[in-house]
Protein backbone atom coordinates (compact mmCIF):
# COMPACT_ATOMS: atom_id res chain seq x y z
CA UNK A 1 0.00 0.00 0.00
CA UNK A 2 2.69 2.24 0.36
CA UNK A 3 4.24 2.03 -3.02
CA UNK A 4 1.28 3.58 -4.31
CA UNK A 5 0.94 6.18 -2.72
CA UNK A 6 4.99 6.94 -3.40
CA UNK A 7 4.56 6.77 -7.24
CA UNK A 8 2.60 9.91 -7.18
CA UNK A 9 4.35 11.87 -5.41
CA UNK A 10 6.11 15.29 -7.23
CA UNK A 11 9.23 13.40 -6.39
CA UNK A 12 8.86 10.83 -8.97
CA UNK A 13 9.79 10.98 -12.32
CA UNK A 14 7.54 10.48 -15.26
CA UNK A 15 8.60 7.81 -17.79
CA UNK A 16 11.00 8.92 -20.34
CA UNK A 17 8.87 9.05 -23.96
CA UNK A 18 11.24 9.28 -26.50
CA UNK A 19 9.27 10.10 -29.16
CA UNK A 20 7.62 13.30 -26.83
CA UNK A 21 11.33 14.69 -26.87
CA UNK A 22 11.82 14.55 -30.51
CA UNK A 23 8.67 16.12 -30.51
CA UNK A 24 9.86 19.29 -28.51
CA UNK A 25 13.27 19.34 -30.54
CA UNK A 26 11.39 19.75 -33.98
CA UNK A 27 8.99 22.13 -32.70
CA UNK A 28 11.72 24.32 -31.18
CA UNK A 29 14.14 23.74 -34.52
CA UNK A 30 11.34 24.89 -36.74
CA UNK A 31 10.72 27.78 -34.39
CA UNK A 32 13.88 29.15 -34.42
CA UNK A 33 13.99 28.43 -38.53
CA UNK A 34 10.94 30.51 -39.17
CA UNK A 35 11.99 33.61 -37.17
CA UNK A 36 15.65 33.29 -39.12
CA UNK A 37 13.28 33.21 -42.18
CA UNK A 38 11.22 36.44 -41.18
CA UNK A 39 14.29 38.18 -40.19
CA UNK A 40 16.29 37.53 -43.67
CA UNK A 41 13.10 38.63 -45.81
CA UNK A 42 12.51 41.82 -43.45
CA UNK A 43 15.83 43.11 -43.96
CA UNK A 44 15.53 42.12 -47.66
CA UNK A 45 12.65 43.97 -48.13
CA UNK A 46 13.00 46.22 -46.03
CA UNK A 47 12.77 49.48 -48.90
CA UNK A 48 10.19 47.75 -50.71
CA UNK A 49 7.59 50.58 -49.71
CA UNK A 50 9.77 53.49 -50.93
CA UNK A 51 11.42 51.07 -54.16
CA UNK A 52 7.16 50.50 -54.40
CA UNK A 53 7.03 54.57 -54.84
CA UNK A 54 9.61 54.60 -57.16
CA UNK A 55 7.90 52.03 -59.44
CA UNK A 56 4.76 53.66 -59.80
CA UNK A 57 6.25 56.94 -60.32
CA UNK A 58 8.24 55.38 -63.64
CA UNK A 59 4.98 53.61 -64.82
CA UNK A 60 3.10 57.10 -64.60
CA UNK A 61 6.27 58.26 -66.56
CA UNK A 62 5.94 55.77 -69.33
CA UNK A 63 2.38 56.31 -69.92
CA UNK A 64 3.43 59.67 -70.20
CA UNK A 65 1.19 60.74 -67.43
CA UNK A 66 3.21 63.75 -65.89
CA UNK A 67 0.58 65.11 -64.14
CA UNK A 68 0.19 62.29 -61.95
CA UNK A 69 4.20 61.30 -61.82
CA UNK A 70 4.52 64.83 -60.30
CA UNK A 71 1.44 64.22 -57.91
CA UNK A 72 3.84 61.09 -57.26
CA UNK A 73 7.01 63.33 -56.56
CA UNK A 74 5.86 65.66 -54.61
CA UNK A 75 3.67 62.81 -52.70
CA UNK A 76 0.26 64.86 -53.01
CA UNK A 77 -2.20 63.61 -55.96
CA UNK A 78 -4.18 67.29 -55.29
CA UNK A 79 -1.22 69.42 -56.12
CA UNK A 80 -2.78 70.65 -58.89
CA UNK A 81 -5.83 72.24 -56.43
CA UNK A 82 -2.62 74.15 -55.24
CA UNK A 83 0.32 74.33 -57.42
CA UNK A 84 1.81 77.54 -55.41
CA UNK A 85 2.33 74.67 -52.47
CA UNK A 86 5.44 73.66 -54.51
CA UNK A 87 7.13 77.04 -55.74
CA UNK A 88 10.60 75.37 -55.40
CA UNK A 89 9.92 72.28 -57.60
CA UNK A 90 7.15 73.80 -60.05
CA UNK A 91 5.29 71.40 -62.32
CA UNK A 92 7.37 73.09 -66.03
CA UNK A 93 10.23 72.78 -64.02
CA UNK A 94 9.67 69.18 -63.28
CA UNK A 95 8.34 68.40 -67.17
CA UNK A 96 11.74 69.65 -68.34
CA UNK A 97 13.27 67.56 -66.16
CA UNK A 98 11.21 64.26 -66.62
CA UNK A 99 9.51 65.54 -70.06
CA UNK A 100 10.81 64.38 -73.68
CA UNK A 101 12.63 66.36 -73.58
CA UNK A 102 14.63 66.16 -70.58
CA UNK A 103 17.80 64.59 -69.42
CA UNK A 104 16.73 60.95 -69.91
CA UNK A 105 14.43 61.39 -73.13
CA UNK A 106 11.11 59.70 -73.83
CA UNK A 107 10.90 56.97 -71.05
CA UNK A 108 9.93 53.80 -72.24
CA UNK A 109 11.36 51.36 -69.94
CA UNK A 110 12.39 51.11 -66.19
CA UNK A 111 14.27 48.61 -64.19
CA UNK A 112 14.46 48.93 -60.30
CA UNK A 113 17.65 47.63 -59.75
CA UNK A 114 17.94 47.72 -55.63
CA UNK A 115 18.18 50.50 -53.02
CA UNK A 116 20.40 51.44 -50.31
CA UNK A 117 20.04 53.32 -46.88
CA UNK A 118 22.77 55.71 -46.33
CA UNK A 119 23.83 56.06 -42.94
CA UNK A 120 22.61 58.98 -40.88
CA UNK A 121 20.42 59.90 -43.69
CA UNK A 122 16.17 60.25 -43.74
CA UNK A 123 15.64 58.40 -46.53
CA UNK A 124 16.29 55.71 -49.49
CA UNK A 125 18.14 55.73 -52.30
CA UNK A 126 16.42 53.62 -55.20
CA UNK A 127 18.54 52.97 -58.38
CA UNK A 128 16.90 52.88 -61.54
CA UNK A 129 17.81 51.54 -65.08
CA UNK A 130 16.15 53.95 -67.35
CA UNK A 131 15.50 53.13 -70.81
CA UNK A 132 18.34 50.08 -70.60
CA UNK A 133 20.66 53.34 -70.32
CA UNK A 134 24.25 52.23 -68.38
CA UNK A 135 24.13 55.50 -66.04
CA UNK A 136 21.15 54.57 -63.67
CA UNK A 137 19.15 57.36 -62.37
CA UNK A 138 18.76 57.19 -58.37
CA UNK A 139 16.16 58.52 -57.03
CA UNK A 140 16.14 59.68 -52.75
CA UNK A 141 12.78 58.80 -51.21
CA UNK A 142 12.00 60.27 -48.12
CA UNK A 143 10.65 57.50 -45.02
CA UNK A 144 8.21 59.50 -43.79
CA UNK A 145 6.21 60.87 -46.03
CA UNK A 146 7.22 59.22 -49.25
CA UNK A 147 7.97 62.71 -51.59
CA UNK A 148 10.96 62.40 -53.94
CA UNK A 149 13.80 63.96 -55.27
CA UNK A 150 17.34 63.75 -57.19
CA UNK A 151 19.93 61.91 -54.59
CA UNK A 152 22.35 63.74 -53.18
CA UNK A 153 24.48 61.17 -53.51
Amino acid sequence: MMNAVMASTIFTAPAYDPRRERRRKIIAAGIVAAVIAIAVLVYLYRNWPEERVVSHFFTALVNKDYKQAYGIWQHDPDWEKHPQNYPRYSFNDFYQDWGPGGEWGLIRSFTIDGSANPSGGSGVIVQVTINQRREPARIWVEKNNKTLTFSPY
